[in-house]
């Protein structure tokens, strides 16, 4: 069953981020389908986190769908050619969002495999938030600011995992973020080898 508006809508985008875990991402592009277990988020707050791309009201084009109710898409291009999804949470105007980081491969593969032009079933195939989009066929043109609970691009459930079940760390590639770059909120399975990095 998707996940309902009720649970990207809530305030705490921390528990949300850690609830994202184990949950299954579902794309259907072009009449291809695709599914895959999220295995590593980051969350990022719209209010006093530096490593936020809406920090304290900061609205440009690019993060104006992150002022949209919980359940958008998130989509935005880095370094000019990674697709980055994030999940919007929080009720309008917040702007909180998740970053997921990386999957594991569940159905589709063949066609994963394909768009992201490898030979076998690896990790690199679907573990950075980069690699992911592209294997799941996620891209800034198609879906960017997609409702969640749509056909296109959506989020089913799974079991809540246990704190055990989870590691904690600091976000990557968030150094510029200060002192909130010490932020402990990236979270990842536990001895699950589809992750980004260790």
């Amino acid at each position: 069953m998707k996940l309902q508006k009720s649970f990207y809508q809530r305030e705490n985008v921390v528990q949300i981020a850690k609830e994202l875990l184990g949950k299954t991402l579902h794309t259907l592009v072009d009449g291809v389908y695709t599914v895959a277990k999220i295995t590593e988020v980051e969350a990022y707050s719209g209010r006093d986190d530096k490593a936020c791309h809406a920090n304290n009201g900061v609205r440009t084009k690019r993060t104006e769908v992150m002022y949209a109710e919980g359940g958008h898409a998130y989509v935005y291009l880095c370094y000019g050619i990674h697709h980055l999804f994030n999940v919007v949470t929080n009720v309008a105007d917040k702007a909180d969002a998740v970053l997921i980081r990386a999957v594991e491969p569940i159905e589709g593969i063949d066609i994963m495999l394909e768009r992201r032009k490898k030979g076998k079933l690896e990790k690199g195939l679907s573990s950075g938030p980069g690699t992911l989009s592209q294997a799941l066929g996620i891209t800034t043109k198609v879906h960017y600011g997609k409702w969640l609970l749509g056909d296109e691009i959506w989020i089913e459930e799974a079991p809540n995992l246990n704190d055990t079940e989870i590691v904690v760390s600091k976000r990557i590639g968030v150094d510029y973020a200060e002192e909130d770059a010490l932020k402990p909120w990236r979270f990842y399975i536990k001895d699950n080898k589809w992750i980004s990095r260790k």
